[in-house]
């Protein structure tokens, strides 16, 4: 049921999409003299919707549908745009590129030109130029301070905790990516410890599917932990993070003292 108040927002929603259609249709119907074009750009409209039918049907319209890209279609893409630039990319970085773009055509552009800038002066484009330049990267970085945390890879954890921090990554958000990494570690060695080998615990386990890249140190960390240790360090980051939240000020000292432990504690396991 909806409410009054949403029943009158909807009402004044199809109010505007059927004056848009009538307005339309009367423009078809007289359209302006000289060399005019008009463009009217929607978001996805069903086949029955009046300004696609409207459109499709009149002599002096058409209606172009513009699909979203697809992961072949941004393979293609990057391909294309970094070639006018004299440029060539890795295969792993490709896939990683392809990966962090979206269905927006003109995003992609922007991001890919962004990273053709960066390259400019070179020959190849590899992964850590896509991870220095590509907006979303910044995912790929938080996970790179909690799988170094897990897998027990100390100093390399200090590194990546100190750029992430540089980068402006808030220690609430390293928690919470160290919350939801421990929860699928636990899953996945549940699994294993039911049987399943570690290739098939994560694949199984791991929503999102896991990126190739991060695959050697989640398994390295499914050999240092058992199911009941990943819950210590569960509890262990539930309490940084409601400390973090009534002590702002050292919540820093607080996220990094966790995941310091926590790959302390994993080094001598392994």
């Amino acid at each position: 049921m909806l409410s009054p108040a949403n029943r009158s927002v909807c009402s004044k929603r199809r109010t505007r999409y059927r004056c848009s259609a009538a307005a339309v249709e009367a423009l078809l119907a007289d359209p302006p003299a000289g060399d005019c074009r008009v463009v009217i750009e929607t978001g996805d409209l069903r086949k029955s919707a009046p300004l696609r039918t409207l459109c499709e049907r009149a002599k002096n319209a058409v209606a172009l549908p513009c699909y979203a890209d697809t992961e072949q279609t941004l393979v293609r893409l990057v391909a294309d745009e970094l070639r006018q630039e004299g440029l060539t990319i890795a295969p792993e970085a490709q896939t990683l590129l392809a990966s962090l773009l979206g269905g927006d055509r003109q995003a992609s552009r922007s991001e890919i030109r962004k990273l053709a800038l960066y390259a400019h002066g070179g020959e190849r484009i590899d992964i850590d130029d896509v991870l220095a330049v590509v907006a979303d990267a910044s995912a790929l970085a938080l996970d790179a301070v909690v799988d170094a945390a897990f897998a027990g890879h100390v100093q390399l954890f200090d590194r990546q905790f100190a750029r992430a921090r540089t980068a402006g990554v808030p220690p609430g958000t390293i928690l919470s990516a160290a919350g939801r990494q421990v929860v699928q570690l636990h899953r996945a060695r549940l699994a294993v410890e039911a049987g399943r080998s570690p290739a098939e615990a994560i694949r199984e386990t791991f929503r999102p599917p896991l990126f190739f890249r991060r695959d050697p140190a989640v398994k390295s960390a499914l050999g240092a932990w058992t199911a009941a240790r990943l819950e210590t360090v569960m509890a262990a980051i539930a309490a940084a993070t409601l400390a973090s939240r009534r002590w702002p000020a050292a919540a820093e000292s607080t996220t990094h003292q966790v995941l310091l432990a926590t790959a302390t504690k994993a080094r001598r396991a392994a």
